[in-house]
């Protein structure tokens, strides 16, 4: 019984582990107008959206994809612990202008795990 119990605790451990380890590290900025959109054009997607960057966009075969987007910590002085928590979004949009694992959350989604008066927080997110 014991052996069992080790080993399923194991086990556990080593999903967890693959579950972070999965998880890509970047940050996350906010914008406000969401239409037209690069994937949608005035077709509203709602609000819990994203644009990526163009390492993520991938001439565009990131339109749809979903990711899960964990606040990590701030990345500057200004609000010292800006995190609330995770929220799923739908890619909608590029964002020519951003790093390579930055992502470009609306304005609500990022409200949802972040104070928005950071306006740029470190993140870990992954496609769902």
């Amino acid at each position: 019984m014991a052996i069992k119990i080790h080993a399923f605790l194991c086990l556990g451990l080593v999903l967890s582990f693959m579950s972070v380890a999965s998880a890509i590290s970047g940050t996350a900025t906010y914008y406000t107008v969401y239409v037209p959109s690069a994937c949608y054009g005035y077709e509203d997607q709602g609000v819990m959206i994203a644009a990526v960057s163009d390492a993520l966009w991938a001439n565009g075969a990131a339109c749809g994809r979903m990711y899960s987007v964990t606040c990590t910590g701030p990345t500057n002085q200004g609000v010292p612990q800006p995190c609330r928590g995770t929220v799923t979004v739908k890619v909608v949009d590029r964002c020519p202008g951003c790093d390579a694992n930055n992502i470009d959350l609306s304005q609500e989604a990022f409200s949802a795990i972040a104070d928005p008066n950071a306006g740029k927080i470190n993140i870990d997110y992954n496609q769902v």
